[in-house]
């Protein structure tokens, strides 16, 4: 898949119909993983896109203002625009054409996938296994793979860091195990109890399981949403 970046619209702009080709190109190849219902990484890499390309036009003024020197990268850690070599007001011109041309085709393919995650979001639940602990911030997740017909074991770990200026909450999984779903099922309590036998450092883990009945993939669209209903269910 061809990914589109911040040097695509920011760099070698001079032929601006190759660069209109290739953006196309990029978001094809996001389409088509959105018909396979495959949202991540796509997804979270196109709305960083579309918000950098946004900061990038809300900040050309400072461009012209500076045409002295040629845009090297943009900091959006930092929230500034670096600058190195002499540029032309038309390079400039074209870039700015290029990203106006190209946010509406990046939001429409956004909007996409967003309705995906809405669906996804709406037929996933996340249920409490037996008796809930005070503390929640850590214990065991039961997601399951309903393609290949598999019950993920999981260890969750939820975590705060901050960035700029903000506290993000950041869940941790590492993977214990799996179960086949076949004609024998196993209760979630009889696999919390089987994991604390098994690892004695939680005796007394917050477990929850994930409910759907979508066949959506795992590792590109259930396990991301879930993780973030999970979160939410903890902190509730």
């Amino acid at each position: 898949m061809h990914r589109l970046t911040l040097d695509t619209f920011l760099t070698g702009t001079q032929d601006i119909e190759a660069r209109q080709y290739q953006v196309l190109g990029g978001l094809k190849s996001c389409h088509e993983e959105f018909s396979h219902n495959r949202l991540y990484p796509t997804l979270a890499e196109l709305v960083s896109l579309h918000n950098a390309l946004v900061q990038v036009i809300n900040g050309m003024s400072d461009i012209q203002g500076r045409l002295s020197h040629e845009l090297k990268e943009v900091d959006l850690e930092q929230g500034k625009l670096v600058y190195e070599n002499p540029a032309s007001d038309s390079d400039l011109e074209r870039a700015a054409e290029l990203i106006a041309w190209a946010l509406p085709k990046i939001q429409h393919t956004i909007d996409e996938g967003v309705d995906i995650f809405n669906f996804v979001d709406e037929h996933i639940q996340i249920e409490q296994v037996g008796i809930m602990p005070m503390y929640r911030e850590e214990g065991y997740w039961f997601v399951p793979d309903p393609k290949a017909a598999l019950l993920h074991l999981l260890r969750y770990e939820v975590s705060l860091f901050t960035s700029a200026n903000e506290r993000y909450r950041r869940l941790k999984t590492t993977k214990l195990g799996e179960l086949t779903q076949g004609l024998v099922r196993y209760s979630p309590e009889s696999i919390k109890l089987s994991l604390i036998e098994r690892y004695q450092d939680l005796p007394n883990p917050a477990t929850y399981i994930c409910e759907t009945d979508l066949d959506f993939p795992y590792a590109e669209t259930l396990l991301p949403i879930a993780k973030r209903k999970l979160i939410a269910q903890v902190f509730s």
